[in-house]
């Protein structure tokens, strides 16, 4: 097995500093963005150091409850730690009913496993970052013609589809995400559940929906995912299967690493 000169080693650090710096440098280009940084970046290094979690931390995870109307954020402070809740958004409006999007028009806010996949720092709700729905389960499941697209994490507090945390809340999420992917994180998870599923979650869930059994299947493979995830707060490696169910290895997620 050969092994690289110590020169390219470093000059290939060199140019992974350089790629990180010049994606946050270029983001501080957008006043919304320097404003988002004046006004957040003391208050996220601080809560960071409150959490005894390095800043920017090591790695960033989301979780939404659409019937909780509720956004968690989670920090990592080393690979192989735990992770450990940050704070909490409100989401201000919603539209729809629990339950995936499934066609472009309905309306609903998407379930499942996704990634904050692009920056949008000129968007029409202050700031926003894109969720990468549809993904690979939505095409299988949803509609072959149009399963829609466009749903971010946004400002404001109107939405079709997306999820809304008021523009202060956004200032922080886009900032420390702006933060992590500077500093290696490319993959930023978000997780979207129609509530809490945990047993008495599950089972409300059950009784308000009575006879649809399709999607409680749906519902009980979101919580295979969820139930690893609170087991020990380590994010499980998440796949699709080719009838589109998601697959859970208890592994940490490659999205972690850097």
């Amino acid at each position: 097995m050969g092994f690289l000169p110590v020169a390219l080693l470093f000059l290939g650090s060199m140019a992974a500093s350089e790629e990180a710096n010049s994606f946050r440098d270029q983001q501080l280009q957008y006043p919304r963005v320097r404003a988002a940084a004046k006004e957040k970046d003391h208050v996220l290094r601080r809560r960071c150091e409150e959490k005894k979690i390095s800043y920017p931390p090591r790695a960033i995870l989301f979780r939404a409850f659409k019937r909780e109307a509720r956004l968690e954020l989670w920090a990592l402070h080393n690979t192989g730690d735990s992770y450990i809740l940050i704070d909490t958004y409100a989401i201000c409006a919603t539209s729809g009913v629990l339950g995936p999007k499934r066609k472009f028009g309905d309306v609903q806010v998407p379930e499942g496993f996704y990634e904050l996949d692009w920056f949008n720092p000129q968007s029409n709700f202050f700031l926003s970052l894109h969720i990468s729905y549809p993904n690979s389960a939505d095409r299988i499941l949803g509609s072959h013609a149009n399963p829609g697209g466009d749903i971010f994490l946004h400002g404001n507090c109107v939405t079709i589809g997306c999820i809304p945390i008021t523009d202060e809340g956004i200032k922080e999420v886009y900032w420390l995400a702006v933060e992590v992917h500077a500093a290696g994180q490319r993959h930023i998870p978000i997780e979207i559940f129609p509530g809490e599923l945990t047993e008495d979650g599950f089972k409300s869930l059950a009784r308000s929906h009575p006879n649809q059994r399709e999607l409680l299947a749906f519902w009980s493979n979101l919580r295979e995912g969820f139930d690893l995830f609170e087991k020990d707060h380590h994010a499980p490696k998440v796949t699709i299967a080719g009838d589109g169910r998601y697959r859970f290895n208890e592994e940490r997620s490659s999205r972690e690493s850097r």
